[in-house]
Parts: structure tokens; sequence; C-alpha cells
């Protein structure tokens, strides 16, 4: 092995590296509101909690949606309009938009002005892992592009271990801006190891937002979509409202809630490297597989959520195969879309947090019915199914078009 080539692996690491920070900060701005909702509506809405806590957690939880409201705009938007720009230069001005927007979050002193910033936050979320995605496939060659979108995604899972839990633990403590504190200097971090580290990494030149946005004419793309948005939404059903199934349905004090995200952000962080090298062998038979296992941690959690050590436990599984999702439908996206990579990318995360904001408007709406703080981990299993329904419908497409291209 020459020096040459261990300068050009140990450069590849660093270029991860600095993209997992930018992720870690995704993964905290975006996650630890879950934690922190009872903190926030008792001091963004303090009428609405003293008359009724849960309707004004409920309340609270619009922060949820609006971020992902966000993502799902912007992912697109903002991967069309800089596709021919150098990727790159495009990765840093993206962290120091999600630098900015998460220092104002800190800042607003009204619930509807927090609201704002929350969605101005999710804007750049999709666009930043899109590149990075695209970037990161490309570093470690063609074999290994589900471990380099692993290894970028990484910062997230990471996050839902070390950032999420801290940053509620913090938030409980000190007030839940000091969370978002936290966030804004990781964002710092990840904006200068980004200009530093990430080579350079030319645009698609000659693209125009027009062409980029011929991506929606791809049938597949709609569907991976879907699995995506539909399938992966039983996940945020369950996490998005993990404080009350802790503290509510399982009776156990709020320090647990903490310990029970850790055992969640653990078990992300091993499906994230399991999918990863899942997908590098068959992204169908991953996605097939991950979605049915999820459906089925889904019923798992449900059944032992009054149970609070059993609870954390299945939290952990829960999050293993919900985690090895992700890498698959990365990559069936930059699969199925073609020429448009940019957007393709940025796409998948456009699916995944309309799926966030799905289940957890869909958790909230089943718990403000009336049916309980475990009904979301039960609609989280019809969620699953429904998106592993739609996975086989895709595939059985796919294979309609190519057996007659073949004969």
């Amino acid at each position: 092995m020459t020096s040459s080539t261990l300068a050009s692996r140990g450069a590849a690491t660093m270029a991860l590296l600095s993209m997992a920070i930018g992720a870690f900060g995704i993964g905290m701005t975006e996650f630890v509101s879950m934690g922190l909702l009872p903190d926030i509506a008792s001091d963004l809405l303090p009428a609405a909690y003293q008359a009724s806590p849960e309707e004004a957690i409920g309340q609270a939880g619009i922060l949820i949606s609006l971020y992902a409201l966000g993502v799902v705009l912007g992912a697109p938007t903002i991967a069309a309009v800089v596709s021919r720009f150098p990727r790159n230069r495009v990765m840093i001005a993206l962290a120091a938009a999600l630098l900015v927007f998460n220092a104002l979050t800190v800042l607003a002193p009204t619930f509807g002005l927090v609201a704002l910033c929350r969605f101005l936050a999710g804007l750049p979320h999709g666009a930043y892992f899109g590149m990075a995605a695209v970037v990161a496939s490309e570093l470690l060659g063609p074999t290994k592009r589900g471990w380099g979108v692993a290894m970028v995604m990484s910062g997230l899972t990471v996050a839902n271990v070390v950032g999420v839990p801290a940053g509620t633990f913090l938030g409980q403590v000190f007030g839940w801006r000091a969370a978002y504190v936290v966030v804004a200097v990781v964002f710092a971090v990840a904006l200068v190891m980004c200009w530093r580290f990430v080579p350079p990494h030319p645009g698609d030149v000659g693209r125009t937002f027009r062409q980029e946005l011929g991506v929606f004419r791809i049938p597949q793309v709609w569907l991976t979509i879907a699995i995506g948005a539909i399938g992966f939404g039983a996940f945020f059903a369950v996490y998005s409202y993990v404080s009350t199934l802790v503290t509510e349905a399982a009776s156990a004090p709020e320090w647990v809630v903490p310990i029970a995200l850790v055992a969640l952000g653990s078990g992300m962080f091993v499906g994230n490297f399991l999918g990863g090298r899942l997908a590098d062998i068959s992204v169908r038979r991953t996605l097939l597989v991950s979605l049915g296992s999820l459906a089925a941690t889904s019923a798992l959690v449900a059944v032992l959520a009054p149970f609070t050590i059993a609870l954390v436990a299945a939290l952990f599984v829960f999050g293993v195969a919900g985690q090895v999702v992700t890498p698959a439908i990365q990559l069936r996206l930059l699969d199925v879309a073609a020429e448009h990579q940019a957007i393709g990318a940025a796409l998948n995360h456009s699916a995944l947090n309309i799926g966030n904001s799905l289940g957890a408007a869909l958790g909230g709406a089943v718990i403000a019915a009336g049916f309980g703080y475990v009904a979301p981990a039960w609609l989280g299993i019809g969620l699953a199914l429904a998106g592993l329904v739609i996975a086989a419908v895709a595939f059985a497409a796919e294979r309609r078009v190519r057996i007659p291209a073949a004969a």
C-alpha cells in the first residue's frame, strides 16, 4: 500500500468526518425537541399548559411538523437551484444557514417566532444531506456507496446516542433553549471542518432548475418517496412521543427519558452501519426486510410500553430496525433518479421528513383522540406495513418494465 493511497484514504476519512459533524448537528436540532416538548409547552404556552398539559404538549408538537415541512420544501428546491455549483462550496453555505437559523431559535421570544425559526432551520437540512450523500457515495468507490452514506449518516445516529439525550438533559436543567445553544456550536464546527477538509467536487455544470425538476416525471422516484414518507412514518410516530411513552405509559420518572433516548439512539447507530452494509449487498431485500422488521418492533414497543426496563430494551431494537431502512432508501433514490443525482439524493430527506411530519401528526392525533399514550406505537405497525406494500408494488412494476425490454 503506497503512501499516496494512505493519504487519499486519510483525506476521504476527514471529509466524511466533516460531513458527519454537520449530520450530528442536524440530528440534534431535528430530534431534541421531541424530548423537550413538555418544557417548551410550559415555557411558551403557559396558559394552555396550565389548563391542559396534554393539549399544550400536542400543540407544541407542531414545532416538529414545521421543521419537517421545511425539510420537505427546502430539499428539492435548494438542491435543484444549486446543482450546477461546486458541491463542497454548497455544503459550506448550507452549514452556515443551519448555524444562523438555529441560533435564531435560541433568541426567538415567542412561540410563533420559534415556530418560524424551526421551519427555516429545516430548509437546508435535506439539501445538506443530499449533497453529502452524493459526495460520500463517490469518495469510497462504487462498491462502498452504502458504507460512504452510512459514514455521513453516522453523525445523525451518534446525535441520537449522545447529542439528543445530553441536549434533553441540558434543556430540562437549564431551560430548553440551552439545547439549541449546543446545536449552534456544533454547526459552527461543521462549517469550519467542511471548509477545510471536503475536497473540491464539481456540480452538474449546465444543469438548470427546470431540468432538475424532471426527476418528478420518473414514477419510481414517487414510489420511493412514498416508501420513505409512509413506511418510515412508523419510526417517527413512536420517536416523537418517547417522552410520554416513558412518563405516562410506563409511569417512569422524567429522568428515565434521556436513558430511553440513549437506547433508541444506540439502536439507530447500530442499524445505520448494518443498513449500509446490507444495502451494498441488495437495496431491494434490505428495504423489504427492514420495513417488515420496523412493523414487528413497533408492535414490541406497544406490548412492552407499561414496563420501564422492557420498554427501554424494545426502543433499542426499534431503533436498529428503523435506521436500517434509511441507507437503502437513499441508494434507491440515487439509482432511480438517473442523471438527477443532486435532487434525487435530497429527496430522500424530503421523504423521511414527510414521514416525520406524518408520524408526529398522526401520533399526536391518536393521543388527543383518547386512544392513550401507547397508540402511536400501534399506529406505527400500520404505517410500516403500508410502506412494505408500496415497496413490493414498486419492485413489481420495475420487473414488468424490464422483462419486455429484455425480450
